[in-house]
């Protein structure tokens, strides 16, 4: 399958190069965007394109839709999103984001999402996409509940909420 890149007003949301390197690394060893996450920091520029490399892969064996969310204007790197972690039969997807801090506040995350979620449902035909959040991340939970996800009460950890939307049908 070809790599499905998404444009919107000021974004391109593409695959993920080793030129990525530097600006996956200031994201991933970046203190505030993981605050929220259960992950360690990255330490060097070495795992930043393991990473890389482990993210094209999962891609080479549609295992996710990785993108880098770009500048259309610069192509620099301020994010990514991605849909993973597909159910047996690929009618359910969880969703995944990170926004530079400089980035974050300018709506950029929300132009990626809607372009995500409609790529999602229409194209990949999924009925329902989770996004799994920390309790106190807030702009995070705000951006789910302004796209129609609702919590999920079924889902159970201490730190964490599942938000769930599924396909609108029409009639």
């Amino acid at each position: 399958m070809k790599f499905p890149t998404l444009y919107t007003e000021r974004l391109a949301l593409r695959e993920m190069t080793n030129v990525d390197c530097d600006s996956i690394f200031a994201l991933r060893s970046n203190e505030s965007v993981a605050a929220f996450q259960e992950r360690l920091l990255q330490e060097n520029i070495e795992e930043a394109l393991a990473f890389i490399e482990k993210i094209n892969a999962g891609v080479a064996n549609n295992a996710w839709i990785f993108w880098a969310l770009t500048l259309k204007e610069t192509d620099e790197l301020i994010g990514t999103i991605c849909l993973w972690n597909y159910s047996e039969n690929l009618t359910r997807a969880d969703l995944g984001y990170e926004l530079m801090p400089d980035s974050q506040g300018h709506r950029f995350m929300q132009e990626a999402l809607e372009a995500v979620l409609t790529y999602g449902f229409n194209q990949l035909s999924l009925n329902r996409i989770d996004a799994v959040t920390h309790k106190e991340n807030i702009a995070s939970v705000n951006l789910l509940k302004k796209f129609n996800f609702t919590l999920n009460p079924d889902f159970k950890n201490k730190s964490e909420i599942m938000y769930t939307r599924k396909r609108e049908v029409r009639s």
